[in-house]
């Protein structure tokens, strides 16, 4: 257990970033299923919809430092390439 009152803090804060960063990538992972969903299901219009709402999480993910960019754009462009392939 934390003895200072400097490191009771720290353990305090870091828990409150602990839930938030689960809870942020909890949405995020929820989104991404969303549109694969909608993509096995072969539904365009949802695939598509669900994209763009998946999009923005993905962003506020990387953008609050929860995730890497790079695993943002990752996971943007393998869903993009996803639903591309549904019009063909």
């Amino acid at each position: 257990m934390a003895n200072t009152a400097s490191s009771r803090k720290s353990a305090r804060t870091s828990e409150i970033r602990r839930k938030r960063n689960a809870s942020m990538t909890s949405t995020m992972r929820t989104a991404i299923k969303t549109v694969k969903k909608a993509v096995s299901a072969g539904d365009k219009a949802a695939a598509a919809a669900a994209l763009t709402a998946s999009m923005s999480k993905i962003d506020r993910t990387a953008a609050k430092g929860v995730i890497h960019r790079n695993a943002a754009a990752r996971h943007k462009s393998r869903l993009a390439q996803a639903v591309k392939s549904l019009e063909k």
